[in-house]
């Protein structure tokens, strides 16, 4: 049985150069939940990978099982969000933080199955943040891209530099919220060597 892997099928989604690029995101799906905080300190933020990883396995085990379908589980991803966005750029105030954490899905798994994965989990770990998973499509449509290589506390000059300088200076706005894809675990890998790319939706002037 072939393993799909989606960070090689979708390469120009997930492997931007280290340079402002525009991409046409298709619509997918995603395990998804929301959450507030500083993700370092907050336990909502912990409960909530807990639960995302939890259920994209047991969904990927049963795709195989179930289906004949195999595939690599997707990186982690990240909506981010503020009332003042200056919180991602400037002052870095983690803790004014609105997120979604999510993990992509392939379109082949439905309702049925995302609600037997739920029902699996409950009845093994039960991760704090089930109750709160939901399964949706995702549109984001036209968007700028980067690899960000390094700390996430080293974001910040270059979305400076996309708001202030290069969505302006290209004819762009922002349309939708910033978006992260963690290609490194933080937990074994040196923080200047991480691996994200940041994304973020926009539409022209």
């Amino acid at each position: 049985m072939s393993k799909v892997d989606f960070k090689k099928e979708l390469k120009e989604l997930y492997s931007p150069p280290k340079k402002f690029v525009i991409v046409d995101v298709p619509e997918m799906q995603f395990l998804m939940v929301d959450g507030h905080g500083d993700p370092n300190v907050a336990q909502e933020y912990q409960d909530a990978l807990e639960a995302l990883y939890a259920v994209a396995y047991k969904i990927k085990f049963m795709s195989k099982k179930q289906l004949g379908k195999d595939y690599v589980v997707p990186p982690l991803e990240g909506l981010w969000w503020a009332e003042d966005m200056e919180t991602f750029t400037s002052n870095r105030d983690k803790s004014q933080w609105d997120w979604t954490m999510m993990i992509m899905t392939p379109g082949w798994i439905d309702g049925e199955i995302f609600t037997s994965a739920l029902e699996a989990v409950r009845m093994g770990k039960n991760p704090a943040a089930l109750e709160k998973m939901r399964m949706e499509s995702y549109n984001e449509g036209l968007s700028v891209q980067i690899m960000h290589i390094g700390s996430y506390d080293e974001e910040g000059p270059i979305l400076m530099n996309l708001h202030q300088d290069f969505l302006p200076g290209n004819g762009y706005k922002e349309n939708g919220k910033h978006h992260e894809i963690y290609l490194g675990d933080p937990r074994r890998v040196a923080p200047e060597k991480l691996k994200i790319v940041l994304r973020q939706p926009v539409k022209r002037l």
